[in-house]
């Protein structure tokens, strides 16, 4: 007997749906789910009015200084990245999530910080996080829980991947 093709649809949209939720490593559960997502034309309204090499996005981090690349704090971003990143991002090619290779010539560190840190609010009201969520199917950036000293390590890390070295 064949499979109609919505139920072999339904099942793969489900099964994807799925693994997408259990990327979250040890994601604490949210009460915000009655919230609505972005809808592209909000979205793509609010993108035009923002300036992404000046947005610092929404979340903890309000000032970051840069400095000279800390090889310690790369390695132990690298470390925490490999762990918890990986399973969306790829470091040089887009994959689920966009590829951080060159992240920080593009946006601001306090904009990678706290989109690291606070993916749920920048997804529901930064709109360049909300242009990256409609670009990729509605798919959430899962919330890691790190510490800010975490995604310190893990921007420290970022700074490495230059666009220009993709392999």
């Amino acid at each position: 007997m064949k499979t109609p093709r919505k139920y072999v649809l339904l099942l793969l949209l489900i099964s994807t749906g799925l693994f997408f939720t259990s990327c979250g490593g040890d994601e604490k559960p949210s009460d915000n789910t009655s919230k609505k997502a972005p809808t592209s034309m909000l979205a793509k309204k609010s993108a035009n009015k923002t300036d992404a090499k000046n947005d610092k996005g929404i979340g903890p981090i309000k000032e970051v200084t840069l400095g000279e690349i800390d090889p310690k704090l790369v390695e132990q971003g690298k470390t925490i990245y490999d762990a918890k990143c990986t399973a969306c991002h790829k470091p040089y090619k887009k994959y689920i999530g966009p590829a951080p290779a060159g992240l920080i010539e593009r946006r601001t560190p306090e904009w990678i910080m706290n989109m690291i840190l606070n993916p749920e609010e920048m997804v529901k009201k930064d709109p360049i996080a909300m242009k990256l969520f409609e670009e990729y199917l509605f798919v959430p950036m899962a919330n890691q829980n790190l510490t800010e000293d975490e995604a310190r390590a893990v921007l420290e890390y970022i700074r490495t991947l230059k666009a220009s070295d993709k392999k």
